[in-house]
């Protein structure tokens, strides 16, 4: 190697020598073998700068480039010449798994079977180079990735290395939809709010599908004129069969739902729980309190007034969950399925468990009069419901009740039956004595008291919907959530005091972007949001107290839910704006949630009784498992919404064409959603259809304006609707306005273009502000 290219570090392929008077060129052979070798540097430039090649041997080398071309044994590609076949020094891949050391892989996101197996790479850098914002990429994110060396120490695992550029909006694979059988072949209707048009499927490229059945299909040709093509790829199943509108949610969200083989094996294989390194709690009357149709009872309760004279007026209460750690070992293959799956998701016709029924609800259930392992936090509240101290124990115990919120709540307000009436004074008054205490405190404390109700859609035995309610809360559900609340602090507070590794359920307080957006919108109500550096929850109790029973009411409730963070999962602890908490963790559900779970193996080991508490090396896991479980709450969420959507779009499909009143629910540039009083459904009306005038999106009031007239249509308004199209497997509906628009003062073309500005200035800071706190 010459000094010169010592001193650069750049490769210096041998070449025939050649007399000083005739231009350098390289061979044939050293051409290939460096296009085949440096595949990121195979431009003309590149290639000429490798050899040193001057003058007239550019001319050479461009001729021998195009012989090698036109023989096929290279090819080029924009600037690039590459090896045929070869993959380019940038592609588009998915990261599809993860091994136990956290080390990603990702396969390209298009392959052509015929060339072979898909390769495999290993993602050796996360993130972009220094002066790039952007997120790490994680499992399951589709990222513009450089092909790099591959590192020591990864021979055989990995075809090459990637470093990641971009990451990038996943696109899906192939579109799902139902299959709807015609003369000579099918169409499909699409699931997606997104996708309007249907899709042809011709008779050869059915395959086996059926009418009915739901299918993924890739789109084979998209023409300028007429419905685009597409053929079936895969039958997920047939949806009149399975009268289960939910498994749409399930497969358009990528959810697991069957349990693999060893999965199951490793479950009916569990051994009840014997009483090693446990505390005998049998004779404790706790009692199980959920709803009617509840399958698994993680939780039991118990309260006593204090007999310690030094605490007159307090209350010991009694948290017990079940002791899903004993079952659920690190790395086993319950473990590895229930960290996939990261927590249970609920439909109205199924539940789609993170745990095999033989473990949620068999062994870990907290059944009546059955003996049950359980790790349990014993705590004492003073007079004024502060908690003046906790102990967690590692206990057996057997359940004195079953009840649900109805009963104990109608034993409560006098109405006892044959289960609660024996337990009416000796348990359940207890109970709402220390609730009664600790309502205080929570009032005192000042949590953010967003009332948001919730909609529950009850299911005919066909799986039709039979009506949709909302349930009331009573003061049983209040109680319930209140000691499971105290039971997360004590635990949180406990491995934190141990210095243990821990998740924490932490809440953000809203950011500054989105503060600015709520003063703005509290102005044109002529209320005042001082700005302030530090905030807190009751902040935003005394905005809508102000507004309580006036007709804004819904429209600030609306706003202030909007401008609140996401509640997630980190190691790091940020504390809880919304429960106005500093420390947080999820304790009370280890067999929905796997977030518990790691906290109950915390607390096994810092209170060193078992050997099945966190593994070695956990610590370091917690931010990827976080991030894992985070994603995956918010894909249950989504795909619960989602079914319920289907559902209400379904039921209402033979009412097209009737009236309904309810409210706008949401403004945006593209037009109004409106959810209805009589369901709760949410449906679009397209700016497009409002009236003749021309309407602006005015974000600081939640409007839309006329630009010409002033006729305002605002987040909150009650309207009357006309049902227009109701796509059920899209869970879409499409509505017409029938009221008029409340009088305004015409926006005006400078006016909008000024609220676009402001607009664009809130998004750019908003980003910005995600990128500082490191999300």
């Amino acid at each position: 190697m010459s000094p010169r290219s010592q001193a650069t570090g750049k490769i210096r392929l041998a070449r025939k020598p050649r007399p000083t008077d005739e231009p350098v060129t390289p061979t044939r052979e050293a051409i290939l073998r460096f296009v085949s070798e440096h595949p990121g540097k195979g431009t003309k430039r590149d290639i000429a700068r490798a050899f040193e090649v001057h003058g007239e041997g550019r001319v050479v080398l461009k001729r021998i480039l195009k012989e090698l071309e036109g023989e096929g044994l290279i090819e080029r590609r924009h600037r690039r010449f590459a090896e045929p076949g070869s993959l380019p020094a940038v592609l588009a891949c998915d990261i599809v798994s993860r091994d136990r050391d956290g080390d990603l892989y990702a396969e390209p996101a298009e392959w052509d079977p015929d060339r072979g197996p898909r390769p495999r790479f290993i993602v050796v850098a996360m993130r972009r180079r220094r002066g790039e914002h952007g997120p790490a990429a994680g499992l399951g994110d589709r990222i513009l990735a450089r092909v790099v060396e591959l590192p020591d120490g990864y021979e055989g695992l990995a075809k090459a290395g990637l470093r990641v550029v971009k990451v990038l909006e996943k696109k899906p694979e192939g579109v799902l939809g139902i299959v709807r059988v015609t003369d000579g072949g099918a169409r499909l209707l699409p699931i997606s709010k997104k996708q309007h048009e249907e899709l042809v499927i011709d008779a050869a490229d059915l395959g086996t599908a059926e009418d009915g059945d739901l299918v993924s299909v890739d789109v084979i040709r998209s023409g300028r004129f007429g419905l685009s093509r597409a053929r079936v790829r895969e039958t997920v199943g047939n949806l009149r069969s399975e009268k289960a509108v939910s498994m749409i949610a399930i497969h358009a969200n990528d959810i697991p739902y069957v349990f693999p083989d060893a999965v199951i094996r490793e479950a009916d294989a569990a051994k009840p729980a014997t009483m090693s390194n446990r505390e005998d709690w049998r004779a404790l009357p706790l009692v199980t309190i959920d709803p009617p149709d509840a399958k698994d009872h993680d939780d039991a309760v118990h309260a006593v007034a204090d007999e310690d004279p030094a605490n007159a007026g307090g209350y010991v209460v009694t948290v017990a969950i079940a002791d899903v750690a004993a079952y659920v070992r690190p790395g086993s293959e319950l473990d590895r399925e229930a960290l996939k799956r990261g927590n249970s998701v609920y439909f109205p016709d199924r539940v789609i468990p993170m745990l095999p029924e033989r473990i949620s609800n068999d062994l870990c259930s907290l059944k009546e009069g059955v003996d049950r392992p359980a790790l349990a936090v014993r705590m004492v509240f003073d007079a004024e419901g502060r908690k003046k101290s906790h102990s967690f124990h590692r206990i057996m115990m057997r359940s004195a009740a079953k009840l649900s919120y109805l009963e104990a709540q109608a034993a409560i307000d006098g109405s006892p039956n044959d289960r609660t009436g024996p337990i009416l004074d000796s348990a359940l008054r207890p109970l709402w004595a220390a609730y009664d205490l600790l309502a205080a405190a929570r009032d005192a404390r000042g949590p953010l008291e967003l009332d948001i109700p919730e909609r529950k859609v009850l299911l005919k035995p066909d799986g039709t919907v039979d009506r949709i309610v909302t349930p009331e809360r009573l003061t049983a559900h209040r109680l319930i959530e209140e000691f499971m609340i105290q039971a997360n602090v004590a635990a949180a507070e406990t491995l934190e005091k141990r210095r243990t590794p821990l998740l924490y359920r932490v809440h953000d307080q809203p950011s500054l972007a989105k503060l600015e957006s709520l003063r703005e919108f509290l102005a044109t109500l002529d209320m005042k949001l001082a700005k302030q550096g530090h905030i807190e929850p009751d902040l935003f109790n005394r905005i809508l107290e102000r507004v309580d029973g006036t007709p804004q009411a819904y429209l600030v409730h609306e706003v202030v839910l909007r401008s609140q963070s996401q509640a997630e999962y980190s190691p790091v602890n940020i504390g809880h704006f919304g429960l106005n908490l500093r420390k947080y963790a999820h304790f009370t559900s280890p067999i929905r949630r796997y977030a518990d779970l790691v906290v109950h193996r915390g607390l096994v080991t810092a209170l060193g009784v078992g050997d099945d508490g966190l593994p070695d090396g956990a610590e370091d896991a917690l931010p990827r498992v976080a991030e894992d479980i985070s994603a995956a709450e918010r894909r249950a969420m989504q795909a619960e919404r989602e079914t319920i959507d289907r559902l209400i779009a379904g039921w209402l499909a033979d009412r097209v064409g009737a009236v309904f009143r309810g409210r706008i629910a949401g403004v945006t540039k593209a037009g109004l959603f409106i959810r209805l009083d009589e369901t709760g459904a949410d449906g679009f009306i397209p700016i497009s259809t409002l009236g003749d005038d021309y309407f602006a999106f005015d974000e600081a009031r939640h409007s839309l304006i006329g630009s010409r007239t002033g006729e305002t249509y605002r987040l909150g308004d009650t309207v009357e609707v006309r049902l227009i199209e109701a796509a059920p497997f899209a869970g879409a509906l499409r509505f017409e306005m029938i009221s008029e628009g409340s009088a305004g003062r015409p926006l005006g073309r400078a006016a909008a273009m000024r609220a676009a500005k402001a607009r664009k200035d809130r998004e750019r800071k908003e980003r910005t502000s995600k990128v500082r706190r490191g999300r």
